[in-house]
């Protein structure tokens, strides 16, 4: 079920609340929902090691750790879990860093990268789906919106 059939069936009462509050719990709810489907959709892995898996990818550098954690918004624990499932599952592994041996760097394998040239166009056909009929300047403004919130995050 999504919210717009909890608003619609009359489960929750929306009214008087706030739309800073609504949005939140609406992002949160969407993530939730989000994360079942991708769950069910990736073979052999979850949501957040796909993504952990697309952030380590889009680094210029290898990561460290805390570098990960901090793109991910998550903490070194979470994120030191979810590479050790990845390090078992031969998607990445782990190399101590040429300048500082006291850092480990994290690098994708050529068996990950098949996995996710299998899964890419599953992965193309579900976003397609999602952002149907949903503008570029719609996408712009969700985007510029959620980083000034993030922003204003930081301050408090």
């Amino acid at each position: 079920m999504n919210i717009k059939a909890v608003m619609n069936q009359g489960m929750i009462d929306f009214t008087g609340i706030p739309s800073n509050y609504f949005l939140l719990g609406l992002l949160s709810a969407f993530e939730n929902r989000f994360q079942a489907m991708a769950d069910k959709t990736m073979n052999d892995i979850s949501w957040k090691q796909f993504f952990a898996i697309i952030c380590i990818n889009m680094c210029k550098e290898a990561p460290t750790i805390n570098e990960l954690s901090e793109i991910l918004g998550s903490s070194h624990q979470n994120v030191k879990q979810i590479l050790l499932k990845l390090e078992r599952k031969g998607f990445v592994r782990f190399e101590t860093d040429s300048s500082d041996k006291r850092k480990q760097r994290i690098f994708l394998t050529d068996e990950c990268r098949q996995f996710c040239e299998e899964n890419d166009d599953n992965s193309r056909q579900i976003m397609e789906k999602m952002f149907n009929g949903i503008s570029e300047k719609e996408l712009t403004t969700t985007i510029k919106t959620i980083i000034k919130i993030e922003e204003n995050l930081k301050e408090i």
